[in-house]
């Protein structure tokens, strides 16, 4: 996990103007300045692994659709903030990290259970040929286990923080879902690698987790001294922390 603790980390990539988060472009800049990346992967409407944040795409293509409600092809016809740049695959993302340390957040799905996800996804890495270290976190305990359970070398994490929307977590039990992940009630089980929390609201218990603590997301030179006095490493965007 040394990266994990030494490297800092690009939040969807190095973004900014006219370079769109979670585009190929902001993944280059990134890894032409020597940070790690962190990125997001979900799954389109026909079953590719996809990398983008949202739930739909509207922020950032303007088209109201979910992205699980699309397939590639109708997503590869959107481009990304007006820009050039398009949504990427999870394998044409591999293809151009090469071996630059990668943070992957597997995006919660609810109709998509862990095991077959994780699955997929290893077996994606392993397709691509990619060389670099990489982790895996997720906001779904489950998805975190699942990974851990296929892959025990892979450090994995579990994503927190002490406040969370209502409407993020869907029925039924939605009340005790956002308990579980806001107060991490799962990590005796989960036994997370590490844990990746907010930036100015961790959840409760973060001062006993024993493992590497990062803090997201963290946006200027201030910040960054705040946090690294609790955490370990930083997930960073909006200026260029130093290596």
């Amino acid at each position: 996990m040394n990266f994990l603790r030494t490297i800092p980390i690009a939040h969807r990539g190095l973004h900014g103007k006219d370079v769109p988060e979670n585009s190929l472009a902001a993944f280059l800049r990134a890894a032409e300045a020597g940070y790690a990346v962190e990125t997001d992967v979900r799954l389109s409407k026909d079953g590719t692994l996809v990398v983008f944040h949202d739930d739909t795409l509207t922020r950032m293509t303007g088209d109201p659709r979910a992205v699980s409600a699309c397939t590639l092809r109708e997503l590869k016809e959107l481009s990304l903030c007006g820009t050039k740049e398009k949504i990427p695959t999870f394998a044409e993302f591999l293809a151009a990290l090469g071996e630059v340390p990668l943070l992957l957040e597997i995006k919660n799905m609810p109709q998509v259970k862990g095991g077959p996800l994780a699955e997929r996804i290893a077996a994606e890495f392993a397709r691509s040929g990619y060389r670099g270290e990489y982790a895996v976190q997720s906001f779904q305990p489950l998805y975190v286990r699942a990974y851990r359970t296929l892959l025990p070398h892979i450090p994995c994490g579990v994503l927190s923080a002490g406040h969370l929307p209502a409407d993020g977590f869907s029925p039924p039990f939605a009340r005790i879902k956002r308990r579980i992940v806001t107060h991490m009630s799962l990590n005796a089980w989960v036994k997370p690698d590490f844990i990746s929390v907010a930036f100015g609201d961790p959840p409760r218990g973060t001062e006993k987790f024993k493992g590497v603590r990062l803090s997201w997301t963290v946006r200027s030179e201030q910040d960054e001294k705040r946090a690294r006095a609790l955490a370990d490493n930083i997930i960073f965007e909006g200026y260029r922390p130093k290596l």
